[in-house]
């Protein structure tokens, strides 16, 4: 018997190729996304030799945007925007706006159709939130004000894409789809109309009804004790819900997978549904960006090379010039502004996902996909080495720059106490450093015994809404003496790090002695080797979070065995 295995075969060398081209680009310090699209690019039609079915290529790559999205929903946090919401909301809809009409203008000169040069525009607008935590991660930056502000930022601008991709299809006629016919008013009106209603409808019935019975259903699972049948659920809820969202309500695959995350984040169960689903996700993640690569033509790169310098001037030196100036301009510190402006000069998977739609609609001109696909490698290869650029490009500027001085050092009104506050928080008081989940939970113990106490926080916005609490709060990084300065360290009793900024702790504990040679430090770590290197330099008394998590639950074990052996001896 006959059997066809291009299924076999495809996924076979797609996954074969992207692991060889992955585990290069990573040996080269470039992300592993870059060697998947080459993967694509290599079994692909343009590109001698063996050619994958692009048929099945593209189903599976369905799969993964579904997977894809579903990660990002699970990951979305709506307190995470609130906190940075006055820099974030306004900073990411400008630059994307400035963006995409540069963009926009640089297609419409090349004689491209409105619908093709709109979505060209927002596609160099999109940066990649895969790759941006990763650099931060691997940076110790993710817990960071700047790495807060930055990740804030593309959750705006994944909202923003998230309605583009709802409202692209019914307005495909009138921005000049060759596969749409076009419509009057009227019915285009209607058209949005109509779709509107169908995702609200969707949203609304994820909302009361599946905020309740994703939950539940996860629960039943998990009282099975099966791992396996947990993971299963997980997926099958991902890929159900994206597939009765198209089927049902004429929503994306994409927009339903985003709202099955978001809606399983509010279950208990859903830190470990991301665990058990990131296998899959990552695999599927794979075949997706293999078949992005696929229709990838590389000659682009020598018919068109000016167009596809522009591009990549956009993407690297627009993006970045125009963010920074933005975060400069709403008054944060110009090593904000820099550190925001190397996670936004690249794009990725919500661009190719956006291009691809442009495609399919018959918005987009095949060479349009080739040149979001060449921006998109390119400017993720070179993206590791702009953020690794970025300190030694602001240490030079302040060097040389007294503008540059003034800028880093920006008036802050709430960089000072305000000159009402008590006595009691200015002598004797406990400074705290950070007010994330364990500072907060440090305040509130603190607060209800009657302990004056001063919170030093970087999130300017967090340190207003303490202050309209009635807490004494100073905005800044406590690294800086003048932060400690003002939270009037030389008169407190007590230093509490709470914050898990690892770079900093020892600078903050060593300005903290030098200005209050008495005063007592309590400092929390997250690396175990760092936490023995500060105990044995004697900083102050430091809390290692596996070792104290470890230490109490030891205690609460030995005192309900403590007296049965008690008894025994005696």
């Amino acid at each position: 018997m006959d059997h066809s295995i291009s299924l076999i075969t495809t996924v076979a060398a797609a996954f074969g190729g992207a692991l060889l081209l992955g585990f290069l680009a990573e040996l080269v310090k470039v992300p592993a996304l870059v060697g998947y699209l080459l993967a694509g690019i290599l079994i692909g039609p343009t590109t001698p030799g063996f050619v994958a079915d692009a048929q099945i290529a593209s189903q599976l790559s369905e799969i993964g945007v579904m997977l894809l999205m579903f990660g990002v929903g699970l990951h979305f946090s709506p307190n995470d925007l609130l906190a940075v919401r006055r820099v974030a909301i306004p900073g990411a809809i400008v630059q994307m706006g400035v963006t995409t009409a540069l963009g926009f203008g640089f297609a419409r000169w090349w004689g491209w159709s409105v619908g093709g040069s709109l979505i060209l525009g927002l596609a160099l607008a999109c940066a990649s939130t895969v790759v941006l935590l990763k650099s931060l991660e691997s940076r110790n930056m993710l817990q960071t004000l700047n790495g807060r502000i930055a990740v804030g930022w593309l959750v705006v601008q994944d909202l923003v894409t998230v309605l583009v991709l709802v409202l692209l299809p019914p307005l495909a006629g009138a921005l000049g789809s060759t596969t749409a016919g076009a419509a009057d008013a009227e019915s285009l009106w209607l058209s949005i109309g109509q779709t509107l209603l169908q995702v609200s409808a969707f949203i609304a019935l994820m909302l009361v009804v599946g905020r309740r019975a994703l939950p539940w259903l996860l629960w039943q699972v998990a009282r099975t004790g099966s791992r396996e049948l947990f993971t299963l659920a997980v997926i099958a809820t991902a890929i159900g819900i994206a597939y009765g969202a198209s089927a049902l309500f004429s929503v994306s695959f994409a927009l339903g997978a985003f709202f099955a995350g978001t809606v399983m984040r509010e279950s208990e169960f859903s830190h470990r549904a991301a665990e058990e689903s990131l296998p899959l996700r990552d695999a599927f993640s794979v075949l997706f960006f293999v078949s992005v690569g696929m229709v990838f033509d590389p000659a682009i790169l020598v018919e068109q090379p000016a167009r596809v310098l522009g591009v990549l001037a956009i993407i690297i030196v627009g993006n970045s010039l125009i963010s920074m100036a933005l975060v400069i301009a709403l008054r944060y510190p110009l090593s904000t502004a820099l550190s925001v402006a190397a996670g936004l000069g690249q794009v990725g998977e919500f661009s190719i996902i956006l291009a691809g739609l442009g495609l399919s609609l018959g918005l987009l001109p095949a060479e349009g996909m080739s040149l979001i696909l060449a921006g998109v490698l390119i400017s993720i290869a070179l993206n590791s080495f702009l953020f690794s650029a970025s300190e030694p490009i602001r240490r030079w500027v302040l060097e040389h720059s007294a503008r540059a001085r003034e800028l880093d050092r920006r008036e802050d009104p709430y960089a000072e106490l305000p000159m009402s506050i008590e006595r009691k928080f200015l002598q004797g008081q406990v400074v705290l450093v950070g007010y994330g989940r364990v500072g907060r939970r440090i305040a509130k113990a603190l607060h209800e015994r009657g302990i004056p106490f001063v919170v030093a926080e970087e999130n300017r916005e967090l340190v207003e809404d303490l202050r309209k609490n009635g807490i004494a709060a100073v905005s800044g990084n406590a690294a800086d003496p003048a932060v400690l300065i003002q939270a009037h360290i030389a008169d407190a009793a007590m230093l509490v790090v709470a914050t898990p900024d690892t770079i900093n702790v020892r600078q903050m504990a060593e300005t903290a002695r030098a200005l209050n040679p008495n005063i007592e430090i309590l400092l929390r770590t997250h690396n175990e080797e760092e936490s023995e290197l500060l105990r044995h330099e004697g900083v102050g008394k430091v809390f290692f979070s596996e070792e104290e998590l470890a230490h109490g639950m030891a205690n609460e074990a030995l005192k309900r065995f403590a007296p049965q052996a008690g008894s025994r001896t005696g």
